[in-house]
């Protein structure tokens, strides 16, 4: 290996990597099967993928193309050497609007094709629900569909001229009547004519095996159309030439409601006499909630398209009255189309856990059978999921018969294995037996390579074997897919991951208390590698700062991944490899909500830090930044805030305690509270008769921003509720205390005066030692306010967010962190649901600013949304990440990329802004980044309307 790696990096001028990191996030594709590569190679252009295929067919070693990595059947995971596209060759070259044509290399994202060919009212065709991240390459390498496919066919029949290059280094160009055919291609068809018109079934998503039909003289010999769906086998993509269609200036879409997913099936081949645009269907078993949605138990998503809105609507409507349905909605608004697609485009996410959380996984994700076929294939489908005891829910392109599913295989026993097995070869004969295809969209991969024969018979699958030998003699591409295959049921990406539950600190309750089991829970379907974010995503900033891998949640969880596997990388906990791939997480926790199957990679991340310290010398950052509530609490006890505030304000000694801290350079230390808001508390006059809440002062109001604590106490008194804080010494029994509470026992003497905290920058520094004996003792004060209907109100999202999430999974021993948790209210909850009547002061200004990372992850912003609005307060809250995230972007070495985070859309949006509008901010790193970055004042909501209220009287 080590002359493969010298040669590589003497030959090519791309990045070579064989280091464990390097292999390790290419491992896997998302698929059930694992393969360790021998390294990666990102090449910069033809001329690097020449080199790289002669110095590896010099040593031997088989060469692998790879795309976004999305591939379901296994094709893009290989022992050899992976070429990862996406780096360097993945550029739009050109768009041409006269020949409707678009010039592309294979990494290239489908979406920035899509944005580029939009402002000429042009489109690319086929549309994968991972548009957002597969590449060019990697749709012509699997022939990929999509939802639009009933009107515009797959990706070969976008695809006009390709350049590749062979594994023997020939350089071709692929088109029609044999342009570009290796030697001997030729002869090889006109050798087996009668075969070719015959060996192939008739349907509109046959994907399986080589398309040698497309080499028949009666379809014009089109050699680029032949080499769309071989996966990488006959030779390496390095351009194309694709071909574009006209948008629809306006679009409509009908869901329909259907009684069960097999009246759905029945019905979507009758509606392709309208030419819709789209037929998809999915059942209510894949939604997690059917308010959106028509009455029924399953749906089609049928899309017509027209030159005005009232056009497009005219055709849905005709659909609508067509179709024999229980229910249906017509929806022409952009915004509202969007939500709808969102719950059919997750369903590849949401589809990998079962209604009652088991896991389920691909292996037959795409069967697809002629469309008149569809309800009875389906009927048989289900039957035989019944008759191995199996479940899983089909959704899909019912228009165009191609169906997926993911199914609650056992893939960890030797006992479930075999079934898998069994299961397989029954469900190929019963597509066969329907006419169709093993595969409709992502390929036969090793996933159903080997089962081919049952589709096509041994003499067409041997036919299949001269074709991979003319385009690659030494079997140096890919080897193992869709010829001379590798069984289905080996390499499987669990089999190498440890039997028994790890030792961890959190209690991982969606997956029974294993951490095997959540690192599983990526496929690698790679939404996190969406960029630029869309709408209110916030999933994975640093992934769209960096454009690396390892950086994106994908990437951290198959390192993880490999450390509990422990064959790449080798020390466990102590890797560095590990440790250095979730520097950059930002702990948002934007993929607990983002990423369809639900990664949390900050837990995972703290969990790791956790682990990986035990015993060691910990970064600086984790001491300074990691004990804040600790040192503010020490600060405020001796009154030396002035003092703290004037030495920071000294630029050598500012240097100095940064550089002591693990600080970064460019930041300037933020100023602490001369008068915490507890203090301020004590000296007024409780108010208010109504309803009790009991206001929650977290670390950040309480020592570095009280004036948010004051206005939410004049805001939730406005609204007639009575407020309390929580009790600071121990009490045996209610009333809740106040911040005022005298300790009159000796032991509560002892003790002295505590305060609650969330233990949240324990938790995101890996102090889970510390944070649990944090938050042991708050429960232990909060232990009065328990016993009352009291809920807790939080004003720092990241505190609250914390008190939901992570308090219970980290003190999942103790019943009293759960009845916390449900306890904890932000502050537009607390008024909606406490005071429904009241009505803010109308402000009618426009806003800006951004909604928290953690309050869009876990808590919601349903309320915030309705308040605002109810307050006249007008625009939507830009998504993504501020990029400070508490510690993170103060660490040192992360100021850049958490300046880039901000510059993704909060800190544009600030500047874009009216003079007159308000900029919003609810947590304090957001303020804090605004301030320090853009010069801009963020304000908490309750800030915003305290303002507008009736001036207090003096002695308040």
């Amino acid at each position: 290996m080590t002359d493969l790696e010298a040669d590589l990096r003497k030959a090519v001028r791309g990045e070579v990597g064989f280091g464990v990191t390097s292999r390790a996030l290419t491992t896997m594709d998302a698929s059930n099967y694992r393969r360790v590569p021998l390294g990666v190679v990102a090449p910069q252009d033809a001329d690097d993928v020449a080199a790289v295929l002669e110095v590896c067919r010099a040593h031997g070693v088989p060469v692998v193309p790879r795309g976004g990595g999305t591939s379901i059947a296994g094709q893009a995971t290989g022992t050899g050497v992976v070429l990862d596209f996406t780096r360097h060759m993945n550029k739009l070259l050109s768009v041409d609007p006269e020949s409707r044509t678009a010039l592309v290399q294979p990494g290239l994202v489908l979406d920035r094709l899509q944005d580029a060919a939009a402002p000429h009212g042009l489109r690319f065709g086929p549309d994968p629900s991972t548009h957002s991240r597969c590449t060019l390459g990697g749709m012509i390498g699997n022939n990929s569909c999509g939802s639009h496919s009933v009107a515009w066919g797959t990706t070969a029949d976008s695809v006009a001229e390709l350049a590749v290059v062979t594994a023997r280094g020939q350089r071709l160009r692929l088109g029609q009547d044999w342009a570009g055919a290796p030697a001997g291609l030729r002869e090889l068809v006109d050798g087996e004519l009668a075969r070719l018109r015959t060996g192939f079934p008739e349907l509109p998503r046959r994907i399986s095996g080589y398309a040698l039909d497309a080499l028949l003289p009666e379809h014009r010999a089109d050699v680029a159309r032949s080499f769309c769906g071989s996966e990488g086998t006959l030779g390496v993509l390095t351009e194309a030439v694709v071909r574009l269609v006209e948008a629809p200036r306006a679009r409509a879409l009908a869901v329909l409601g259907y009684a069960d997913e097999g009246a759905a099936a029945e019905a979507a081949a009758g509606l392709l006499v309208h030419r819709p645009l789209t037929v998809e269907g999915m059942a209510a078993d894949l939604v997690p909630s059917v308010a959106a949605l028509p009455r029924g138990g399953a749906w089609l998503f049928v899309e017509t398209g027209g030159s005005s809105e009232g056009e497009a609507r005219a055709r849905a409507e005709r659909i609508v009255r067509a179709a024999d349905v229980l229910d249906a909605h017509v929806v022409t608004d952009p915004a509202g189309q969007r939500a709808l697609w969102r719950i059919r485009e997750d369903a590849s996410g949401t589809a990998t856990r079962t209604p009652d959380g088991a896991e389920a996984w691909p292996g037959w994700e795409d069967c697809a059978v002629p469309p008149r076929r569809l309800g009875a294939y389906l009927r048989d489908f289900r039957g035989l999921l019944g008759a191995h005891g199996l479940r899983g829910t089909p959704y899909g392109h019912f228009g165009d018969g191609c169906i997926h599913v993911r199914i609650d295989f056992d893939l960890l026993t030797p006992a479930g294995i075999g079934r898998f097995r069994r299961f397989s070869e029954e469900l190929a004969e019963l597509v066969a037996a329907h006419g169709g295809s093993l595969s409709g969209e992502h390929g036969d991969g090793q996933a159903r390579a080997e089962l081919l024969p049952t589709m096509y018979g041994h003499e067409m699958v041997a036919l299949f074997e001269r074709a991979k030998a003319v385009w690659d003699p030494d079997d140096l591409l890919n080897p193992g897919m869709l010829v001379r295959p590798a069984p289905l049921d080996t390499n499987l990406r669990f089999s190498v991951l440890p039997r028994e539950p790890v030792d961890v600190a959190f209690g991982y309750p969606a997956d029974g208390g294993d951490f095997s089991a959540a690192v599983r829970r990526c496929v690698g379907v790679a939404k996190c590698r969406t960029t630029p974010s869309s709408g209110a995503a916030v999933m994975c900033p640093s992934f769209r700062a960096t454009g690396e891998e390892e950086h994106s949640t994908r990437g951290r969880a198959r390192l993880l991944h490999e450390m509990l596997a422990g064959e790449l990388v080798t020390d466990g906990w102590r890797s560095t490899e590990v440790r250095d791939a979730l520097d950059l997480c930002l702990s948002c926790k934007g993929c607990r909500s983002d990423c369809p199957v639900g990664v949390d990679m900050a837990t995972y991340k703290a969990e790791f830090l956790h682990h990986h310290y035990a015993g060691r010398r910990r970064p600086a950052s984790h001491h300074s930044m990691g004990r804040l509530p600790l040192w503010l609490r020490r600060v405020d006890r001796v009154r030396a805030a002035a003092v703290v505030n004037a030495l920071a304000s000294v630029r050598p000694l500012a240097a100095l305690a940064k550089r002591l801290g693990g600080i970064a350079p460019e930041r300037r230390i933020p100023r602490v509270a001369t008068r915490t808001f507890s203090r301020w508390w004590e000296g007024r006059n409780t108010r208010g008769t109504g309803d009790l809440v009991v206001l929650w002062p977290d670390t950040f109001t309480e020592h570095l921003s009280p004036s948010v604590g004051r206005a939410a106490v004049r805001v939730l008194e406005a609204a007639g509720l009575r407020v309390a804080l929580p009790p600071t010494v121990h009490l045996e029994k209610p009333p809740v205390g106040d911040g005022r509470t005298v300790a009159l026992d000796p032991v509560s003497l002892l003790r002295g005066r505590g305060r609650v905290c969330c233990g949240l920058t324990y938790v995101s520094t890996g102090q889970l030692d510390h944070a649990r004996a944090v938050l042991r003792r708050t429960l232990d004060l909060m232990t009065p306010v328990l016993e009352t209907p009291a809920p807790v109100v939080v004003l720092e999202p990241s505190c609250a967010a914390a008190l939901r999430t992570d308090l219970p999974e980290l003190l999942h021993d103790d019943p009293r962190a759960a009845r916390l948790a449900s306890r904890v209210l932000t502050f537009a909850e607390a008024l909606e649901r406490l005071a429904p009547d009241w009505r803010p002061p109308a402000l009618n200004r426009p806003v800006v600013g951004q909604t928290h990372c953690h309050q869009h992850a876990v808590l919601g912003d349903t309320a915030d949304r309705r308040l605002r609005e109810a307050a006249g307060l007008t625009g939507d809250l830009s998504g993504g990440c501020c990029g400070l995230a508490g510690n993170f972007g103060f660490e040192k070495g992360h100021f850049e990329v958490s300046r880039a985070c901000a510059e993704e859309q909060l800190l544009p949006s600030v500047r874009q802004a009216p003079r007159e509008a308000v900029v919003l901010a609810d947590g304090y790193s957001c303020r804090t980044q605004l301030e320090q970055l853009a010069g801009a004042r963020g304000r908490h909501l309750a800030e915003v309307l305290a303002e507008a209220l009736e001036p207090e009287s003096p002695e308040s």
